[in-house]
């Protein structure tokens, strides 16, 4: 039955490890890592109109990318009114940006009914935009787009982002220079691009990591009340969050 309006989430993610395996020729990083998906999102509004707009993003945003590459695949016109609520920190490292393209993907194709693999348009629109789309726990090989099941996160997540972002693209480069090691390989580039993370590391303490290029922190807790006394008192955004399955076939 047609509709004409949508209201979908676009949910966060988290990188929980975080290896980078080199530089191919391209100058794109190999990396391997496990990503799950969170209860935290942004919310998208998708509805019928004669041209496409967004309102709450900015003109280049991955909303806008996505509906052009749907239009490409399909040799269509899919006008569109997205009106997009921010709720995920941008350049924090918790995929907000390409879980907005992932929802406007899905959400455009059951606007107009489309039959179409939205996995192979997800992939020209950024390389996290795959999982992003398919959600739940993956592995992800490559720039992060070779997906396959991984075990799934349990409990809650303190999350905490000091209210700055990191370049992915200067946290990569970097990494050629300083290398890395710990649970995210990307640590230690991150803090020689953008120093003011030591700072804030030391103020979250011990058991507090890095997700994706930053700046975002995330510290696994067995209960929402033991996430919720994580992030008590601390000066910057909080949030709490639990770990979700499958966002279902794409």
């Amino acid at each position: 039955m047609p509709v004409d309006a949508l209201a979908l989430p676009a949910h966060a993610k988290l990188n929980l490890d975080l290896r980078v395996l080199g530089v191919e020729r391209d100058g794109y990083h190999r990396i391997l890592t496990r990503m799950q998906t969170l209860s935290l999102h942004d919310l998208l509004v998708v509805a019928r109109a004669a041209r496409t707009t967004l309102a709450g993003g900015v003109d280049d945003d991955l909303v806008l990318r996505a509906a052009r590459e749907l239009e490409a695949e399909t040799g269509r016109s899919l006008p569109a009114r997205f009106v997009l609520h921010k709720r995920i920190p941008a350049g924090a490292g918790m995929g907000g940006g390409s879980a907005d393209a992932a929802t406007a993907l899905r959400g455009l194709a059951r606007l107009h009914d489309l039959d179409v693999d939205l996995d192979a348009v997800a992939y020209r629109v950024g390389a996290d935009v795959p999982f992003a789309l398919r959600g739940g726990s993956m592995q992800g090989a490559g720039r992060g787009e070779r997906l396959r099941p991984a075990p799934a996160a349990t409990g809650w997540f303190a999350l905490a982002w000091p209210g700055f972002g990191v370049s992915t693209g200067a946290a990569y480069q970097t990494w050629d220079q300083v290398g890395g090691d710990g649970e995210n390989e990307l640590t230690r580039a991150a803090v020689a691009v953008e120093p003011r993370l030591v700072a804030f590391s030391e103020r979250l303490g011990p058991g507090w990591r890095m997700t994706g290029s930053g700046s975002a922190f995330f510290r696994p807790c067995s209960s929402r009340r033991q996430a919720e006394a994580a992030i008590r008192g601390l000066c910057c955004w909080t949030a709490v969050a639990e770990p979700i399955g499958s966002l279902g076939p794409s």
